[in-house]
């Protein structure tokens, strides 16, 4: 078979743990992304197309003889980029837009688990802000609020007060912070437990998991303070353990699956179940239509087999294979420009990258882009992504604070708990 050219879309640590993935896949001729980063120039020719310009990149998958596009963020994915691509004939990884709609849109993702009876938290959805506001009358404090369409992670509130719940829904409905996105707003009872990633490639009906992961989600240590895009991971999650995956794949992977084929949106592409592990069993948080990030800098290094023949074979619409996996941990550790989630500055030089870490840490950049001198600078919130491996944890977490150590940049930002939720249930 001759070596394929590959487009990859999109431009973060999540694509940069791509495309270091599909280096290593002998199938793999040349890799095209769409728009990059400093760090994924290094291994792809990097493209100055948008990753939401469907138009654009199906005029250059066309023109360029892609035989294998992977989309990495969900914008695209929801926008139905799948869909163009397939219609002219294009072999295309990632769901469908009815299908990717399960990220896309929280009101239909909760009504869809409600009638499909995946447990999930109960929840009221609104598409007025007089309605929601005056719902809150009769509500049991703490309560999440959620935006019901895509806010790169950051449109779930955690409201422990009245105060704060209304705060959050002006923010959303009324200051419109996320655009179109708040036009329904979906609120719901405040689970306690655990929260895990499970994540499984899925070719429609068959289902093969990958390693779950724990992700940061708050900007403090403590799970303190706003939510962002995610501030570190570790895989594989101590918390799920072989008969919890189970009870997973039975009661909220196979059912969301056999659902959505039902409703005529089968789902080929990664899926991702955000759990809460309560005291009644695992809860669904959300769904996603695609890889996490940064979780998939942990999952991603821990795949031994070739990543880039499995994509393939589910956009062919062939039967998705078992894959197997080191037995190394992962924990990423995210550097951030100081004040991210909110204002910050870009174009900071980022000293030590040109270091040699060890083959055991993986840098993977997020926000970063060629600066003058060929010097790399900080390019957004989320900078970059310090992954190590080890054999056991307690190793992994060292390794991966000391390589932070050797990375600078002004007004870097990093927490420093990574992992203490691991090192808690392992030492139990």
């Amino acid at each position: 078979m001759a070596k394929m050219n590959i487009l990859l879309i999109g431009g973060g640590g999540r694509e940069h743990a791509l495309v270091t993935q599909m280096t290593q896949s002998p199938l793999v001729g040349r890799i095209y992304c769409a728009p990059g980063n400093a760090g994924i120039r290094e291994h792809a020719t990097c493209l100055d197309i948008a990753q939401n310009d469907v138009a654009g990149l199906l005029d250059f998958a066309q023109r360029s003889e892609i035989d294998l596009t992977v989309v990495g963020p969900e914008q695209p994915l929801v926008a139905g980029i799948v869909d163009r691509f397939q219609a002219e004939g294009l072999n295309i990884f990632g769901p469908g837009a009815q299908a990717a709609e399960i990220e896309g849109s929280k009101a239909f993702s909760k009504a869809f688990m409600h009638k499909y009876k995946i447990p999930t938290a109960t929840h009221e959805t609104f598409e007025d802000h007089v309605a929601a506001s005056a719902s809150l009358d009769k509500t049991d404090f703490p309560v999440v609020i959620k935006a019901d369409g895509l806010a790169a992670g950051k449109g779930v509130f955690v409201c422990h007060t009245e105060e704060q719940a209304r705060t959050a829904l002006a923010q959303v409905m009324q200051k419109r912070k996320f655009g179109d996105s708040g036009n329904k707003v979906v609120i719901e009872e405040f689970m306690t437990g655990e929260e895990v990633s499970v994540f499984a490639f899925c070719d429609g009906e068959n289902l093969v998991y990958l390693p779950s992961a724990q992700d940061h989600k708050a900007i403090f240590d403590n799970d303190e303070g706003p939510n962002t895009g995610g501030m570190g991971a570790y895989a594989p999650a101590p918390i799920m353990t072989e008969e919890l995956l189970q009870q997973v794949d039975t009661e909220i992977m196979r059912p969301t699956v056999s659902g959505l084929a039902r409703e005529g949106r089968p789902y080929r592409g990664v899926l991702y179940a955000g759990l809460m592990i309560t005291s009644d069993g695992p809860k669904v948080v959300e769904f996603n239509c695609r890889l996490g990030d940064p979780e998939a800098q942990v999952i991603l290094p821990l795949v031994k087999s070739d990543l880039v023949e499995i994509m393939f074979r589910i956009a062919k619409r062939k039967r998705v294979r078992d894959l197997e996996f080191s037995d190394d941990w992962a924990m990423c550790v995210v550097l951030a420009s100081g004040g991210y989630p909110g204002s910050y500055e870009t174009g900071k030089q980022i000293l030590g990258l040109e270091k040699n870490l060890g083959s055991d840490i993986r840098v993977y950049h997020a926000g970063t882009k060629s600066g003058p001198a060929n010097r790399i600078v900080t390019d957004g919130g989320r900078v970059l992504g310090v992954t190590a491996l080890a054999g056991n944890f307690d190793a992994v977490r060292e390794r991966a604070y000391w390589a932070v150590g050797k990375i600078a940049f002004d007004n870097a930002y990093y927490r420093k708990d990574i992992g203490m939720k691991a090192l808690s249930y392992l030492r139990k």
